[in-house]
């Protein structure tokens, strides 16, 4: 477990799914001690529908959430070099935060978290992989930062 940072920018491929899950949670359980963003390597998708379902059941509201790329994040104003980590959450984001962060100083690190679209034919199966990709993002928060603070 380590220290909580003072900025966290969660990424993965589409911003969809993965990516606006670790952002609320971390949002949820850390509170303002941490500014949190998400992106994705592109930001072709919006915010999954049982993306959307999954996290209400625990109380962090997605419906606002707008996809963005790396790119479109410093277009808005952040600086990725103001972020103390980087949590890529697929292998595509890994390679894109390395290469987007090698001139600065911050960590990137890797959480190898499943993916769940396109998984399962029913509805109740779909929402199973989604909380199953959630519970493992609950995981990773937890060990690494610690038991939620709020």
């Amino acid at each position: 477990m380590g220290a909580l940072p003072s900025s966290v920018l969660f990424a993965c491929d589409h911003n969809a799914t993965r990516s606006p899950m670790a952002e609320g949670m971390m949002k949820k359980f850390y509170g303002t001690d941490v500014y949190v963003q998400s992106v994705g390597v592109k930001a072709d998708l919006e915010i999954d529908g049982f993306t959307i379902a999954v996290m209400a059941e625990i109380e962090v509201d997605l419906e606002r959430h707008r996809s963005r790329s790396f790119t479109e994040l410093q277009e808005w104003g952040d600086d990725l070099s103001a972020f103390d980590l980087v949590v890529a959450l697929s292998p595509a984001s890994q390679r894109q935060a390395l290469e987007l962060t090698r001139f600065f100083h911050l960590d990137v690190e890797y959480w190898p978290i499943f993916d769940p679209t396109g998984i399962g034919e029913s509805r109740d199966a779909k929402l199973a992989a989604y909380r199953d990709t959630r519970d493992q993002i609950r995981k990773h928060l937890i060990e690494r930062f610690g038991p939620p603070r709020i």
